[in-house]
């Protein structure tokens, strides 16, 4: 039996650090700005003994009505509901604050278990602080330091003693570790018909949401969840960092993650927004598919393009999700303009799969979720080493590669060594002469022949003789 703990308190007082601290990784951001986290983030964690799951929440303030501190409070309210106990954390060298005695209060009279603690402790300068957290009427207040992992035995003491009057025994069952799937496979290729290399590992397929700011990826993953998951609105930017939540369709699990809106690099020059697009670019890293989210309602930009070149870079598999296409009028024309700038923007990924949806309403959900499949299908394919090499000799036989100051270039095998994405070696006895534009012909009449279209493929050239050849 696993437990869960939310991380409460205002902002800017280490919340997202003693996230980062019990799990052991640099998930959330981190800065001094105040109020940099706004969604709720889990994931598991560890405190001596004790595994259990850990939620970061939004600082709490005061906020009325629909305004995006009002939002952000319900978001930490959720979470509070969610925890089996929180811990309530102050800023020790601020002090107590009166928005620290406001939300005192509200955890006082909550029917949640809460343990306090005085973050910033380290030092002489946290001790008026920490005794003046008595008054807050919570109990005895841990003295901590999250940045330097000072006090984590008290708070571990304090976790026992918590458990125990609950009832909760944490060791009677391992919880289950958030899996990250590996994103290659080497080796050579058997000789085998064409076979997928992803098998049912049991393990979630990881995928991202990207875009421009607003274009209404939180409000996707909202409506796929079937829950506000995510914090949304009219304003642009909400989300800063990377959230990942689990998701299952039609019994298959996977793993999705929000990401911050990219915006054009000139345009970035808040530090905070640099570590956001830092952060989506490492959820690109570990993605398997990424959607790449466009406003119908906006012209298709040279930002778009930027962002799918960079998925393509990175050889993730790629689908685009059309969103707010309801609204459109000239529906056809957009989604010729956007194909024809892909075509010619992106030459090396042809037939990347474009989906029009609604974020907001549902439409066209059932699908864009069969289309990610399919092309997570692609991005694994493994195609057999005999079905290849009858495809280089038909294909040279077609068009042979140029000759170079009057010496043949000979290609004499081709196998392939790796998916996730697809990548090929072709022995050549000239593979420094071999032209960019040939290759890409390669590359061009293998999607087209093997059928893979908008995953990246990626060629190497190798010197030398077949190297199954037997002297």
């Amino acid at each position: 039996m696993t437990f869960t703990v939310a991380i409460v308190g205002r902002p800017n007082v280490g919340k997202s650090t003693l996230f980062n601290r019990l799990v052991g990784k640099r998930l959330a951001l981190v800065d001094d700005t105040p109020g940099v986290t706004r969604d709720r983030r889990d994931a598991m964690a560890s405190l001596g003994e004790y595994k259990f799951r850990i939620i970061d929440t939004a600082g709490l303030e005061e906020g009325k009505d629909d305004t995006l501190s009002a939002r952000m409070r319900k978001q930490t309210e959720i979470a509070i509901d969610e925890a089996d106990f929180s811990l309530f954390m102050i800023d020790a060298r601020a002090g107590v604050t009166p928005l620290d005695k406001h939300f005192a209060d509200i955890l006082r009279r909550g029917k949640k278990p809460t343990i306090l603690i005085a973050n910033k402790s380290e030092g002489k300068a946290g001790e008026a602080g920490m005794y003046e957290a008595f008054s807050l009427g919570l109990g005895q207040p841990i003295p901590l330091s999250a940045e330097h992992g000072e006090g984590l035995a008290d708070l571990s003491d304090a976790f026992d003693e918590k458990l125990r009057a609950l009832g909760i025994d944490p060791f009677e069952a391992e919880p289950e570790e958030i899996s990250v799937k590996s994103v290659s496979i080497e080796g050579e290729v058997s000789e085998e018909d064409e076979l997928l290399s992803a098998q049912d590992d049991g393990l979630p397929l990881q995928m991202a949401i990207v875009g421009r700011p607003n274009v209404g990826k939180s409000t996707l993953i909202n409506k796929l969840l079937g829950e506000e998951r995510m914090l949304t609105g009219p304003e642009a930017g909400i989300t800063r960092d990377s959230i990942g939540v689990n998701y299952t369709y039609e019994g298959r699990d996977l793993r999705i993650f929000d990401t911050a809106g990219m915006r054009r690099k000139s345009r970035v020059q808040e530090k905070l927004e640099k570590l956001s697009v830092a952060d989506t670019i490492r959820a690109l890293n570990f993605a398997e598919v990424v959607v790449l989210l466009i406003d119908a309602t906006q012209p298709f930009e040279k930002q778009d393009l930027s962002i799918a070149s960079l998925i393509v870079q990175e050889g993730r598999a790629l689908v685009i999700g059309l969103n707010k296409y309801d609204l459109l009028e000239n529906r056809q024309e957009v989604m010729k303009d956007i194909a024809h700038k892909l075509e010619h923007s992106l030459p090396q990924i042809k037939g990347i799969p474009i989906v029009p949806i609604s974020a907001l309403t549902g439409r066209g959900l059932d699908k864009l979720m069969p289309q990610i499949f399919e092309t997570y299908k692609l991005w694994n394919r493994r195609i057999s080493t005999a079905k290849l090499n009858k495809w280089l000799a038909q294909t040279l036989s077609y068009h042979p590669a140029p000759s170079v100051k009057g010496r043949r270039t000979k290609m004499r095998y081709i196998t392939q060594v790796k998916t996730r994405p697809p990548t090929f070696a072709i022995f050549t006895n000239r593979p420094t002469d071999v032209a960019d534009s040939y290759i890409r012909y390669l590359l061009n009449e293998l999607r087209w022949d093997f059928d893979m279209p908008g995953v990246p493929i990626r060629i190497m050239l190798r010197k030398g003789d077949n190297p199954y050849k037997k002297d």
